[in-house]
């Protein structure tokens, strides 16, 4: 299962696994897997850690939001979509509404946003002009920063061993800070079998800023925000803002919590908070089935077995002009039922113009898959071109299978040769379709 973190610290390195190029950063995003989950969860979670956050709770709907909000009594309140998105505050919703996070003084205006929110799409400059649906508010009091603190446990590749990424700009989106103040940002390595010390702990609090009054519970945050990290195999632990707040409390006043797919085995209770909803349909309809999909902006789709040779195909296709559509790896078994599901994912992405087919037949022999291929194909009534390179055993029955097909199925051996043709006729294909006109191919062209 695959899915790209779309918040916190990292997030711009991930997302460039979205672009096309360099394709390889998808091979590099794709051992960072991570459930993402929604700000008023990972602030209950926090809680039972005994981890000070502001009071407050999630609404379904505007009479949830009222009702919650006068729960928590006073005047000065604060209203959070629920979407998994940065920028949120800066957002915008499909009705015009602006602001993802507002400020509120009294229930009837927490019935008021909610309705404005609740059943809307947030736009947000991680969400794309599609933005993304927002079907919960979170409630909570306002509390008053009188310091604010950026903080972060990560997964660190580099010393593989959990890192604290702290700073003393906190509040502010940290990729600004990382570019503009990089002096600003300290990674503490952690190791792994000592974890985080009374030392270390103080040491970062003090180095933050927190006044001589708040160390001590600021130390006492860290390591149990330390523990949080560890208990639930998370991969990424934000906090942004920590603050210590006019009366001298230490809060976490956002957090952003991310967890390790490979250990939903274990997590079982956190991995039942997912929200597919936030996630795209097609990408999520590809993990039930096994397959690692990631949608991209070129009209070039991909079919391949195994994440090496996907990033090895996308390369090559950039390489000779074109631009694929897709990352998608079938994994191993490449079976008949995995491939109709693929072109399924493929196809339903309107830009797409050509398939190439780059598959390796190992434990699964050539000739099963050019089967496989070609039933698909004949159910599915493909028009557009498909460049299929199968390679391993039984290579030449598959050969054979496919040019006997009479399908649009071009069977190619050598890799450069199959990219060309892919880039060839996908700008044949796109060229047919601004005119309107039908077209025939041959590996000529």
């Amino acid at each position: 299962m695959f899915r790209i973190a779309r918040r916190g610290p990292l997030a711009s390195a991930i997302k460039a696994a979205k672009f096309p190029t360099p394709y390889r950063a998808i091979g590099a995003s794709q051992q960072t897997r991570a459930l993402s989950i929604h700000e008023y969860l990972s602030a209950d979670l926090l809680r039972k850690y005994g981890i000070g956050v502001p009071q407050g709770s999630v609404a379904k709907n505007a009479a949830e939001a009222e009702a919650i909000a006068k729960q928590i009594g006073g005047d000065d309140m604060v209203i959070k979509a629920q979407v998994l998105a940065g920028g949120r505050g800066k957002g915008t919703f499909d009705n015009g509404l602006k602001g993802g996070v507002r400020v509120i003084y009294s229930p009837t205006e927490a019935r008021m946003f909610a309705d404005q929110m609740i059943g809307h799409k947030l736009v947000t400059k991680q969400t794309g002009a599609q933005g993304r649906m927002c079907n919960s508010v979170y409630i909570c009091e306002r509390k008053f920063a009188r310091r604010e603190f950026y903080l972060a446990i990560l997964m660190d590749r580099a010393s593989q061993g959990p890192v604290i990424v702290s700073s003393s700009q906190g509040g502010m989106d940290i990729e600004t800070v990382a570019k503009e103040t990089p002096d600003a940002i300290t990674t503490t390595h952690i190791d792994i079998h000592t974890g985080v010390t009374d030392e270390i702990a103080r040491k970062i609090a003090v180095d933050l800023g927190f006044s001589e009054q708040c160390v001590e519970e600021a130390r006492d945050t860290i390591q149990k925000l330390y523990k949080v990290f560890m208990d639930n195999d998370a991969t990424q632990i934000e906090i942004n803002p920590l603050s210590e707040t006019s009366d001298h409390q230490v809060l976490a006043m956002d957090a952003k919590l991310g967890f390790d797919d490979n250990a939903e085995f274990r997590q079982k209770e956190i991995f039942d908070w997912r929200d597919t909803t936030q996630e795209d349909a097609d990408e999520v309809r590809a993990a039930e089935s096994g397959l690692n999909f990631i949608k991209l902006g070129g009209d070039i789709g991909c079919l391949v077995n195994g994440a090496g040779l996907a990033m090895a195909t996308m390369d090559i296709i950039k390489l000779n002009g074109g631009e694929p559509a897709n990352f998608l790896d079938v994994g191993g078994g490449a079976t008949p039922a995995a491939i109709k599901e693929a072109f399924t994912l493929i196809t339903s992405d309107p830009k797409v113009s050509a398939i190439f087919v780059n598959i390796f037949g190992g434990i699964v022999r050539c000739d099963a898959i050019a089967k496989g291929l070609i039933s698909t194909v004949e159910s599915m009534d493909l028009r557009i071109p498909i460049i299929a390179r199968l390679q391993g055993t039984n290579m030449e029955a598959a050969h054979t299978l496919i040019n006997e097909s009479g399908l649009k199925i071009f069977s190619i051996d050598d890799l450069q040769s199959a990219a060309e043709k892919s880039v060839q006729f996908s700008k044949v294909v796109k060229m047919a379709r601004d005119i309107d006109v039908g077209v025939e191919f041959s590996l000529g062209i």
